[in-house]
């Protein structure tokens, strides 16, 4: 008969740093496998993107995503005063929210930048630049609004 040892249990040091300040070198191991890895994965995507290139593939149009640009547009356009407040009846405007609807437009074109198909790169140009126009005048009338009503009191 096989005699059966009790292991017990076992300790795993999971420190990340000797008694002296230095990293551990299973803990440096595990940084520089990670480095590789997103180098890696890294210069994988700027490859495919080169391939892309050269064979010519383009980026398919996504209603979907159109549809996100136009969402995001309108709610933009319902805080520079193309909706009214449903308690006065008067224009909504909320500067400030426009401003950070634009801001994710100008995200989104960045984060998407050579991904997206020639008509939808264009329509994301087109409309951020027509609505950062639309939230200059307002805030420019607003400014001048404000400046009128202080020169009153």
């Amino acid at each position: 008969m096989a005699e059966e040892r009790d292991e017990g249990f076992r300790v795993v040091d999971r420190r990340l740093f000797t008694p002296e300040g230095e990293l551990r070198e299973e803990v440096r191991e595990q940084i520089e496998q990670q480095q590789a890895a997103a180098q890696a994965k890294k210069e994988s995507a700027q490859t495919a993107g080169q391939q892309q290139a050269v064979t010519g593939e383009r980026p398919r149009r996504s209603p979907a995503f159109e549809s996100l640009i136009e969402l995001v547009v309108q709610n933009a356009q319902a805080l520079m005063g193309g909706m009214a407040d449903p308690r006065t009846g008067q224009p909504l405007v909320d500067l400030v929210g426009a401003r950070e609807m634009i801001d994710m437009l100008d995200a989104l074109r960045e984060k998407t930048r050579g991904r997206l198909a020639p008509e939808e790169e264009q329509l994301l140009l087109s409309v951020t630049g027509t609505l950062k126009m639309q939230y200059l005048q307002l805030s420019e009338a607003v400014a001048a609004g404000r400046e009128r009503n202080r020169k009153k009191m």
